[in-house]
């Protein structure tokens, strides 16, 4: 199946070929489902936060930050934006096959309600600018053609990053620009310097880059700060191998093997390389006008508060169980880390290891405290898609609290189906990280992934049928080995751009 000639290719691109050996064999296998034991619900998995609650986690991260914690915020920003105007496409396209255009605009709801308000959009301007002369004269289909196509903003091929989503009265403003001033109230050090890094695709960094470049100066001197914004882009040694029906290597026209990016996943070699104390993760699109701003900043530093709150028991426990032998440790100290484990950190061990020789207990326990720490944002359902959080049994017979994709439950399960219909609330991609140990020393987080929640899907490329094989994702598997809370946050902090029309929201008005 793979060749002397491929084993050069993969080693030229950087990937490794154990793990591609691997890759195949997940495709011949497949993935197991996941286990699910429970949803987690308010008070069994999830935390509630009263008022009083959300400021002393303000008031905790902003002491440590003034004690020297250095926050950094990580956005994932590659995505395209052609999924936002997923209808406008259609529109067009159905327009240009018929002979009466002006009756398909008519009969495609969102196409007609983004024309009929095309002028509250933050980019109408800069619609109306590149379109130039009489305006009267543009059709409905061409002031789509223009705001998506090359020959105008060519918006339908941009990053959802670099467009226009807010006005303000002296300069409208992008979602990075958002991320920008948001990062002001937390991902600001005690020496007033800003630290963000944005994933983003090659062939749209300098365009990242030359924003950034313009803007700069200008937030600095309005926000009195200094900001260290650094890009990356996915690596492409987590590319990974595409298959046909058979699961033999697809092979492009000139016999070369088709790798193809492994999805959000592979970002946890990004995560990797950053350095800082905590980190805050959060997608591109969830950005609201600054009027908007002030619950998700305050409760950006709740979750890290509790985050800090926690970990700083982790460091006492870490210590004991890292410098100390079996045999010098009392079964006391040893209970008490194992009941912090099961009912603070939610990591409820196989039920006889409590019977088991003290040794074993130790070594256990050590394993599951030396392990980075995650809090997320738990928001209530209410129709949203995303992953839902769950307790979930591994092989080795441990529950823990995970976040569950839909697709990663056996559909032919009836029990694990009832249990999926209990969830109340999902994930909206909101997260605060420790990824350093009691001595500051960096986790390596590549080795805490479970390689056996990637998924697989069918794919085509020249008119030819594949199979596609994508990571563990970023805050699914390849995070399944943290340490792991659930906070509620309000519906207020989860304000994302899926659809154009989502910006005539009240919330990003």
């Amino acid at each position: 199946m793979v060749t002397s000639t491929d084993i050069i290719q993969i080693k030229q691109r950087g990937s490794k070929l154990d793990r591609v050996k691997e890759q195949l064999e997940s495709f011949r296998n497949g993935f197991p489902y996941m286990k699910l034991v429970d949803a987690a619900t308010v008070g069994h998995g999830i935390i509630r936060l009263d008022s009083q609650e959300v400021q002393g986690n303000c008031e905790r991260f902003n002491t440590h930050v003034e004690n020297g914690l250095t926050p950094v915020k990580f956005v994932p920003a590659s995505g395209a934006a052609s999924r936002m105007f997923k209808s406008l496409f259609e529109a067009l396209e159905e327009c240009r096959q018929s002979d009466n255009p002006d009756l398909v605009l008519a009969e495609n709801a969102a196409a007609r309600y983004f024309l009929i308000h095309k002028k509250k959009f933050a980019f109408y301007s800069d619609l109306a600018a590149v379109i130039g002369g009489n305006q009267k004269d543009i059709n409905c289909t061409q002031w789509i053609d223009y705001l998506l196509n090359e020959k105008g903003l060519n918006y339908g091929y941009l990053p959802k990053g670099l467009l226009k989503f807010h006005r303000y009265p002296d300069k409208d403003r992008t979602p990075f620009e958002e991320h920008l001033a948001e990062g002001v109230s937390y991902s600001k050090d005690n020496t007033n310097n800003v630290r963000l890094h944005f994933t983003v695709s090659p062939e749209h960094q300098s365009r990242f880059e030359n924003l950034l470049s313009n803007i700069k100066r200008d937030y600095e001197n309005r926000y009195q700060v200094t900001f260290d914004v650094t890009f990356s882009v996915q690596k492409p040694a987590t590319d990974t191998i595409a298959v046909d029906a058979d699961n033999n290597p697809f092979r492009e026209a000139d016999g070369q093997i088709l790798f193809r990016p492994g999805g959000h996943g592979a970002l946890i070699e990004n995560l990797n390389d950053l350095d800082g104390d905590v980190l805050f993760i959060k997608n591109i699109d969830n950005v609201v006008p600054d009027h908007s701003k002030q619950v998700t900043i305050d409760y950006k530093k709740a979750l890290a508060g509790v985050l800090l709150k926690y970990q700083e028991k982790i460091f006492r426990y870490q210590k004991i169980l890292n410098e100390r032998y079996p045999a010098s440790i009392e079964s006391g100290l040893l209970a008490e880390a194992a009941n912090f484990l099961e009912n603070a950190l939610n990591v409820k061990p196989p039920g006889n290891l409590y019977y088991t020789a003290k040794e074993e207990l130790f070594y256990y326990l050590k394993e599951k405290f030396n392990r980075p720490l995650r809090v997320c944002g738990m928001v209530k359902n209410e129709g949203e898609p995303g992953g839902g959080p769950f307790w979930c049994l591994d092989p080795q017979g441990t529950v823990s609290l995970q976040i569950v994709e839909s697709s990663q439950v056996d559909p032919g399960s009836i029990q694990q189906q009832e249990i999926v219909k209990h969830a109340t609330h999902f994930n909206p991609v909101d997260l605060v990280c420790a990824v350093k140990n009691y001595k500051g020393e960096k986790y390596d987080l590549t080795q805490f992934i479970d390689p056996q929640t990637g998924f697989i899907s069918k794919k085509s490329k020249d008119g030819r049928e594949l199979k596609a094989l994508e990571l563990p994702g970023l805050w699914n598997g390849a995070m399944s080995n943290w340490n792991t809370l659930f906070v509620e946050v309000p519906m207020e902090t989860f304000n994302p751009v899926k659809t154009v029309n989502d910006l005539l929201r009240e919330q990003h008005i």
